[in-house]
Parts: C-alpha cells; structure tokens; sequence
C-alpha cells in the first residue's frame, strides 16, 4: 500500500496566479499550511468577511463545465484541478486563499499545483488520516448518458478509467492510476480537452472567458472549412489555426496518445475528493463527467455515514496514537479495570480505540465460564474509558484531571462479545464541551457487527480541586 497514513499539511505558504477558464478573471491563488484535522479549505479574500468554502460536495452548485462549490455566498469555481493536485500529493490540511472566483486554469492540467505544491514541501502531522474505507462494493449508474461508477474495497486507492464519445479521433480510451504515488508522473500533466462544435457555443455563453488555445486539447472530428478556421483564430486572438491530421488543432502536441481520458481520470479524482477523506477504494469509472462524479461522491459520502463504510477499521501493523502505556500515563485505571489497550484514532471530536477480548479475562471466573460472554456492563466502563481519552485530550496535562461519567443513555447490546473478539470503539462528541461537560455517542463492533452502541455524558474535574 502506497498511502500515507499519517495527515499532512505543506511546511511554508505558496502562490501562484493566472486567468480563471470560465470567469476570464486574472486570480493569485496562496496555499497556506493548516493544522491536523482541518481539511481542505478555500477562503475568498475579495469578499466581505472573507468567506470559506469548505472542499465538501454538499457545497456543490453546479457541474455545468467543471464542479463549483458554494457556502456562505462565496463561489468558487472550477475546483477538480486544484484538488486532484492535493489528492496526488496526499496533502490532508491547507487552506487556499483567492482573491477571485476561480483558481487559474494554467495550462488545463494539474500539473504546475503540484510543481507548487512540492515547492513549498510537505510536512508529517501528528495525527493518522481519516480514510474513508469502502468495506461493501457501491455502485452508480446514469442510463442515458450511459456512465457507470463502481468503488470496490482495497485498502489502497487506485482509479481506471474509459470513455468513449463515438469519435473517430477519439475512440475507446483507457488510463489506470495503480499507485498514488505516480499521480504526478503519469496523471498531473493530462490537459483538459473539448471538441470544436462546443468550442464557439461555450465562448459565447461566457462558459470560457479565460480560455486560450494554449491550455485545451480541442478535438476536430468533423471536415472543417478554411472560414471557420480562421473565425476560430480570430476567436483565440491567433494569427491562424491547423488541423492535424489526427484530427487535433495544432495548438497543443498530445502528451500522451490517451491524454484525454487521462484528464478525466484526473476529473475523477478531484472531484471524489469532495467526500472530504481520502478514499480507499478500486474506483471503476466509464464515460464518467463532472455530474455523474459528484453524484457519486454523494452516494459514497452518504455511505460514510450511513452504512458499514463508516465503520472503524482496525489496522494492527499501524502504528497506535497511544499503546498500553500512553494510556496508563493518562487514564488512572489499573488491573482488573484497565479495560483498553490501544488508541488508534484521536482528533478533537473523536478517539477510536481497542479492547482485546481472550479467556483469560478475570471477569470470565465468575460470569458465564462455561460459556463465556463479556458482560455488558464491561463493554459500557471499556467505552467509557476510550471516550475518557477523547475528553482528556481537550486539556494540555491529562494527567492532572479526572473523568467521572455522569449518564448513560439509550444503550443497546446487538450481538454477544467472546474471547478472541477485537472489539474496536469508536466515540464523537455531541456537542462542544462546556463547563467542563462532555456528551458524546459510542459504538462498538466486532469486525463489520456492531455489538453495542449508546450516549454518555461526563464531567473533567481536576486532581487538585
């Protein structure tokens, strides 16, 4: 596997400038380094209050010719390039500043983000990445622009692509990313491409205002006449325009023969990271578009919070946010009522952790020993003690204070737990904590069951006081 497991941000502030493609508005673009947990964020510093945008696909507002995003009355659009650069480089945490509408096109890839990008270097965070783990195949599908979109489980990400727009000059082409790490190499470059029957129509709708011959493959796949020619070069402010003879104006040399389906595996993974996680996941795409990619990102976000995709995964060749004794340096319980052995997970609003269930329990003495099940209410005091950690964590000396659980709600156990069981827990806070008060859910599973699930409330007091 190929992917960070730790978050990353960039280690120093980056600019870069240029035209926006649909808007024609000359943009200077900063990347700025963000703390863990903070995610892709865009800020409109043009605006009054200077608005963000969070890189979220329920922000999306339109997928007409690229995928613009919306919140608080600030737009931004034509995001995909900029983010596909981001996922190439694994970059969790950043905030882009722009002082228009549209990140500049370049030249339609995504090629100089990422030399930018690299420029200003990336930095490790002290925090594991969030991934979105697709643990049941999801499938779309859009009969009548005949797309198909397939996410089957790997622990990796890897994209294929086809399209197919019935071209002579195109055809059937494929593009298959396998490791994230050539995203630069065999992706970044790939250039945004049109065909010349849309070329006059978009120009006059103000869809490409910003648009150049020099940052689109624009593909002839009909006989063109000498006049239109030169209207199109009259058009793009050029002396004159060619077709080659496969059926490419002489603006741009191919950089590679099935560039344009590699653009729009670049599409593709831009627009995906809209669920706002990185993603692991085989994704199979045919004749995908901005529209049938955001639906997609839709569909697989809601998966994230609606289904087994959401259930934490429990990694043992990863390196634990606290093993055995980080835990006892901040939790006070000892033997037989440290019932927890590793965090896997810790940000400021959630803590995964693991509790290994085996015969050797005390508990297994007196409760059921000829036929052993943990005792619920074992499985509510492990829970409490990972959604400790969690609460502990907002204060800068752990050490120092105490955790007192003041309710329990609504806990239901669905299937029973027995040694050699891994369960891993998962616990959010509800709300933010105040006055030293803390409400969070917690859910429990043995592989893809869940085993218990609740609410609990609890109170941090100092040692001292």
């Amino acid at each position: 596997m190929n992917l960070y497991n730790k978050q990353h941000t960039i280690k120093k502030q980056v600019t870069i400038s240029g035209v926006g493609l649909h808007t024609g508005i000359d943009v200077t673009m900063k990347f700025l380094p963000a703390p863990e947990g903070h995610g892709i964020k865009f800020q409109r510093v043009d605006m009054e209050g200077q608005p963000l945008v969070d890189a979220d696909v329920d922000n999306v507002v339109d997928v007409s010719r690229g995928t613009s995003i919306e919140q608080s009355g600030a737009r931004i659009n034509t995001v995909e390039h900029t983010m596909a650069a981001l996922v190439g480089l694994q970059i969790d945490n950043v905030l882009i500043q722009l002082d228009g509408p549209e990140p500049p096109i370049m030249d339609g890839s995504s090629i100089q983000f990422v030399k930018k990008l690299k420029e200003a270097g990336l930095e490790e965070q002290n925090a594991p990445r969030d991934f979105l783990v697709v643990s049941e195949s999801v499938f779309y599908r859009d009969a009548e622009r005949e797309v198909e979109m397939a996410a089957l489980p790997l622990d990796d990400f890897r994209v294929t692509v086809m399209v197919d727009y019935n071209s002579p000059v195109l055809g059937s082409q494929h593009a298959s990313l396998n490791d994230i790490n050539q995203f630069e190499e065999e992706i970044a470059a790939s250039r945004t491409f049109c065909f010349l029957h849309e070329l006059e129509t978009l120009y006059k709708n103000n869809l490409i205002q910003g648009g150049d011959l020099n940052n689109a493959i624009v593909v002839v796949d009909r006989v063109i006449s000498k006049e239109e020619l030169d209207d199109l070069a009259k058009l793009f402010n050029k002396e004159a325009v060619e077709v080659r003879t496969e059926g490419i104006l002489n603006n741009v040399e191919l950089r590679h023969k099935n560039e344009p389906a590699r653009h729009k595996l670049l599409d593709v993974v831009g627009d995906l990271a809209l669920v706002g996680k990185p993603i692991k996941a085989q994704i199979l795409a045919a004749r995908p578009g901005h529209a049938a990619n955001v639906a997609f990102a839709k569909k697989l976000k809601k998966t994230l919070t609606k289904g087994r995709a959401n259930i934490p995964r429990y990694d043992p060749n990863r390196l634990p946010v606290l093993d055995i004794n980080g835990i006892a340096n901040i939790l006070p319980h000892r033997y037989p009522f440290l019932l927890i052995d590793k965090i896997i997970h810790l940000d400021e609003s959630s803590v995964e952790g693991i509790k290994n269930v085996t015969m050797n329990e005390f508990f297994f003495q007196g409760h059921f020993p000829e036929n052993p099940v943990m005792p619920g209410v074992l499985q509510v005091e492990a829970m409490a003690q990972i959604g400790g950690i969690l609460v502990l964590n907002t204060v800068p000396d752990p050490e120092n204070y105490w955790t007192y659980f003041l309710g329990i709600d609504n806990f239901r156990f669905r299937k029973m737990v027995l040694p050699g069981d891994t369960l891993v827990f998962r616990c959010e806070l509800t709300a933010p904590i105040k006055r030293g008060i803390a409400k969070m859910d917690g859910r429990a599973y043995v592989g893809n069951n869940l085993v218990c699930e609740g609410s609990m409330t609890a109170s941090i007091v100092r040692r001292d006081a």
